[in-house]
Parts: C-alpha cells; sequence; structure tokens
C-alpha cells in the first residue's frame, strides 16, 4: 500500500512539473507573440502611402531630429521665395508677403515695412518688374539651439529693357515653434538680417 502512495506520489510531482513547465512555455510563446506583433505594429505605423499623380509612393516616418536640416533649410528657402520672389500685381506681392511672414518674427515684418516705406513695391508694380530669386546654398549649424543660418542666394531684376543679377546673402536664426497650416516645417527664422545685397551684372534685352 506505501509503495502505491509512493507511486501516486512521485506521478503527481512529474504531472505538477509538466504542468509548471508547460506553463511556463505558454508564458513564454505568448510573451514572444505578443513582443512581435507590437514591434510588427510599430513598423507599419512609421510606413505611409501617398498617391501622387495616379502612382503610389511609400514613405517613411523618421524623428525629427533626423530630419532637422532637410526641413530647416527647406523653410528658409520657402521663405526666401515668397518674400522676395515679386510680380507686377499687388495682390500676388501681399499674399506671398502675407504667407511668408508666417514663416519668420518681427525682423521680416521690419524688413518688408522698410521696403514698402521707401516704395520699393510700389516700383516694381509701376515699372512691371518681375523679381525672382534663386537660392543657390544655405549654411545651417545644427549644433547649437537656436540654429543659426546664412542663405546665399541670387536675384534677377527683370525690366523690359534689361536684367540686373544681384547677390543677396542674409542670415539669421531658427527656432521650434508648432507645426501649423500655414508653417508646416514648425519653424521660425529670428533675427533676420540682409549682410549683403549688391549688383553683380546689368544684361540689356
Amino acid at each position: 500500500m506505501f509503495k502505491k502512495l509512493k507511486n501516486i506520489d512521485t506521478a503527481f510531482r512529474h504531472v505538477r512539473g509538466f504542468s509548471i513547465a508547460f506553463l511556463a512555455a505558454c508564458v513564454l510563446l505568448t510573451s514572444f507573440a505578443v513582443y512581435k506583433s507590437y514591434e510588427a505594429s510599430g513598423r507599419a505605423s512609421q510606413r505611409i502611402f501617398i498617391l501622387a499623380n495616379g502612382k503610389t509612393l511609400e514613405a517613411f516616418a523618421a524623428d525629427r531630429k533626423d530630419n532637422i536640416p532637410v526641413e530647416a533649410k527647406d523653410h528658409i528657402r520657402t521663405f526666401h521665395r515668397l518674400f522676395f520672389s515679386l510680380d507686377p500685381d499687388d495682390k500676388v506681392i501681399q499674399d506671398n508677403i502675407n504667407k511668408a511672414l508666417y514663416l519668420a518674427d518681427a525682423s521680416a515684418r521690419r524688413m518688408y515695412g522698410n521696403l514698402k516705406e521707401a516704395g520699393y513695391f510700389t516700383n516694381i508694380i509701376a515699372g512691371n518688374i518681375s523679381q525672382e530669386i534663386t537660392v543657390d546654398s544655405i549654411s545651417l549649424d545644427v549644433n547649437q539651439y537656436p540654429y543659426h543660418f546664412r542663405c546665399f542666394a541670387t536675384e534677377q531684376i527683370i525690366r523690359s529693357s534689361s536684367v540686373l543679377t544681384r547677390s543677396l546673402v542674409t542670415e539669421g536664426f531658427l527656432r521650434n515653434v508648432a507645426r501649423s497650416e500655414n508653417n508646416s516645417h514648425g519653424f521660425l527664422i529670428e533675427r533676420l538680417e540682409t549682410i549683403e545685397n549688391k549688383d553683380i551684372k546689368v544684361q540689356n534685352r
């Protein structure tokens, strides 16, 4: 009888050991499956698809710090294009300037006020002059915040009789702000200054 009880006790210990091992294996397998599902979900959330011109393009999400140089330079380039590219149309000028002023602080507004007071935009309209800007390069320091930049650009002032080419160099700082419909990059240009704005050449038309 004692032998039977001993066998039952041994069998119970075996069953209990097997049950514990099986439960531990189930917990490990479930934990691994949950981890992998979260990992797959995270990878999927970093992939988006964009429909452009009837074609599906895949894009990947990235941390903002990885894109600071690219986004900052595009912000600077967009501001200069809106602020300095002018056509002899008061509404077009005003619309572009208003868009540009969302991208910069009061220093850009002061620059606009000075140009307006000097009759610059009036002369553009009265003389049927177009002004086009090409950003040649942008120097950006992302090691210190706010980020200092210097923008090197070429302006072409197109009149009916000639084309004047000018060299334009500006500098300022960028700080982070909330992204919005009017400021998609989430930067604001501060302490904007014109370092150089000089004639290079004149071509007769």
